[in-house]
């Protein structure tokens, strides 16, 4: 068999860290071309281009993973790793095309689900999810680390330079992948040709969103959960450029507080996490999560000062407990063969919120007018006074209003939040709902459906 070794967790975990930390190199040269290439509106044309990437990721989620299921998951993980970099050399040689192709990328922008079901294969139920934490946390890592270096680098040596590392890291992974991932779906499990049929209903990114309304708890759940995270993936998708261009952050401070709130999220997301489950219940530990979340967006909203907005970023650490008290709130009140309906369910909504969210905060800051003719320098004493005098004309009117909606959003999920009970059972009954599940795992898994889980720290989240 082609490869390096027997399938293990660390193949996957590589492949994560090598793609993801290519792009976190990127993080401030993006925020610069970004402006550079839509200096008129360039909130609006983030969202539009990560709106587009989301949705489209939305859509063909459960396609690829139905057809890594009956073609193996190493042409797979080739094939997201490839396209989801391939937008990374276009930078420096053409921004309108870096751009067009990241939009269209978001087809294959899907490696966490093919590197889940990667890792499926290759474990037992029991040991699942240590081996999921293990690939969330090497995700938070790369992205930990990688701004900080990309900033020094682009500041000592240049914006190409650092482009070059990041292109030469996504080939490397490309490289890993061709010679030393090994197979992990069985030669048994798979057809004998590439003409095995897939199922509509495998392929259907809304057959899971369906099934929501059948069980009103089920309907409290959702609701909370689009209306909590469709303003945390808009805000994730923009605010680092509002940091940069609004606030007047230097790429330097940019990167570290990437860097602070990736380490304080994963603290948040174990240790505080599990004494609050334990202390305080789930639903409650579901409801001070939205109440985080709430304090973080107003603080984000009405910040005009660098400091406030380092404050809120200590609060929004503690904000990303909800979903993980939400995902186990599920599992416990879920009959055992309802995990997956429920879980997919929730996959879905987040997924959709990926792509409406981007769009939604960006058209907000387009009809607010919160953008800036030039880009500011923080360094240089002319961006310095620059950035006050924006300030000074802002504070008349809110210097953050997306951020602001994000926080009513959010207070409507906590009110919804309220009414659902800490100990039910939920039930969601689907004759095909295995069949579905498909997409996400494999039938050989003892815990096939378990793979419409997502990650603790999703692709957007850090």
């Amino acid at each position: 068999p082609q490869g390096i070794g027997s399938p293990s967790v660390y193949h996957a975990v590589i492949v994560i860290f090598l793609e993801f930390f290519a792009w976190g190199l990127l993080t401030a040269p993006t925020l610069v071309v970004l402006h550079e290439t839509f200096p008129k509106h360039t909130f609006l044309m983030n969202g539009l281009i990560q709106g587009v990437k989301g949705l489209l990721s939305f859509l063909s989620a459960p396609l690829i993973g139905a057809l890594s299921d009956v073609w193996g998951r190493k042409s797979f993980l080739l094939l997201t790793v490839f396209f989801t970099c391939a937008p990374i050399p276009l930078m420096k040689i053409s921004p309108w095309w870096y751009f067009a192709v990241i939009s269209v990328s978001g087809v294959f922008a899907v490696t966490f689900s093919v590197v889940f079901a990667y890792v499926a294969d290759i474990t037992q139920e029991h040991e699942r999810s240590m081996a999921y934490g293990l690939v969330s946390a090497t995700f938070a890592a790369s992205l930990v680390t990688s701004p900080a270096i990309g900033a020094y680098l682009g500041r000592v040596y240049g914006d190409s330079l650092v482009v070059v590392l990041a292109t030469a890291i996504a080939l490397l992974d490309i490289c890993f992948i061709l010679v030393a991932v090994p197979e992990s779906l069985p030669e048994k499990m798979r057809p004998a040709s590439w003409g095995a049929p897939i199922s509509w209903e495998q392929a259907d990114p809304f057959a899971s969103l369906k099934k929501v309304g059948q069980d009103s708890i089920v309907l409290l759940i959702c609701i909370t959960v689009f209306l909590s995270y469709l303003p945390e993936a808009g805000q994730y998708s923009s605010f680092f450029l509002y940091l940069r261009q609004i606030m007047g952050f230097s790429s330097e401070s940019v990167a570290a507080f990437i860097a602070v709130l990736g380490i304080l999220s994963i603290i948040a997301q174990t240790i505080v996490l599990s004494l609050l489950m334990r202390s305080i219940g789930n639903k409650n530990t579901i409801l001070l999560g939205l109440g985080f979340q709430i304090l973080q967006l107003a603080w984000y909203g009405f910040g005009s000062e660098p400091w406030m907005m380092w404050a809120a970023g200590a609060v929004a650490a503690m904000s990303s407990i909800t979903f993980p008290a939400v995902s186990a709130l599920v599992s416990r009140t879920a009959d055992a063969d309802q995990q997956g309906v429920v879980q997919g369910m929730i996959t879905g909504i987040r997924g959709l919120c990926n792509g409406l969210g981007p769009a939604l905060y960006g058209f907000i800051f387009y009809i607010f007018h919160v953008e800036l003719n030039e880009l500011p320098m923080p360094e240089s004493p002319s961006g310095g006074s620059m950035v006050t005098q924006y300030h000074l004309q802002q504070n008349s009117i809110i210097p953050g209003p997306p951020f602001l909606f994000g926080a009513c959003s959010v207070l409507l999920a906590l009110l919804v939040a309220l009414f659902i009970p800490e100990h039910t059972n939920l039930n969601v009954r689907s004759s095909n709902w295995k069949k579905h599940c498909g997409s996400h795992g494999h039938p050989h898994s003892p815990q096939a459906p378990g793979e419409a889980k997502e990650p603790l720290l999703q692709d957007t989240n850090v």
